[in-house]
């Protein structure tokens, strides 16, 4: 979608008829489980969630800390899933838990792709989102990024 909306529900509306019901049901478990501290909004053309930048400013690109994004794409819809990308033992726990669920895993690195609400077991997203707590998730944010030399240069220059 390459439309700018400026709400969640903005998106919605754009979003075709034969998808707007998934992306509501997604949405709906992603807020229900929304652990306390993060937000929901817009970032890149995606409903997202993310760790406000009051709550968490050093990022490296000043941009709230991503937990998860929902976009409809032209072939399928996606959900990011940034508390299982760089995470082994999250990822390890996320496979597993989809496996038992005997639906097909589509994914990336962090981005998981389905074309109809029935693809996805909304239990594990539940449970997903739900796990994850703000301040170990940040945590977990600044480890990996002081571990990189690139974000480390990256996180001097300018910073406070």
């Amino acid at each position: 979608m390459a439309e700018e909306h400026r709400t969640p529900d903005e998106y919605i509306a754009a979003v075709p008829e034969s998808r707007r019901e998934a992306v509501r049901a997604v949405r709906a478990v992603v807020r229900d489980n929304l652990p306390p501290g993060f937000e929901e909004g817009m970032q890149y053309g995606m409903i997202a969630w993310y760790v406000p930048l009051e709550r968490f400013p050093n990022t490296y690109n000043r941009h709230p800390l991503g937990l998860a994004a929902l976009a409809n794409q032209k072939g399928y819809m996606s959900l990011y899933l940034n508390s299982v990308y760089g995470d082994p033992k999250t990822e390890a726990w996320f496979k597993a838990r989809y496996a038992e669920s005997g639906k097909r895993l589509n994914m990336g690195k962090s981005c998981l792709r389905f074309r109809r609400l029935e693809d996805l077991p909304l239990d594990v997203i539940a449970e997903t989102i739900n796990r994850v707590d703000l301040d170990r998730f940040v945590a977990h944010y600044e480890e990996a990024r002081g571990s990189s030399r690139v974000t480390r240069a990256a996180g001097t220059a300018g910073d406070p």
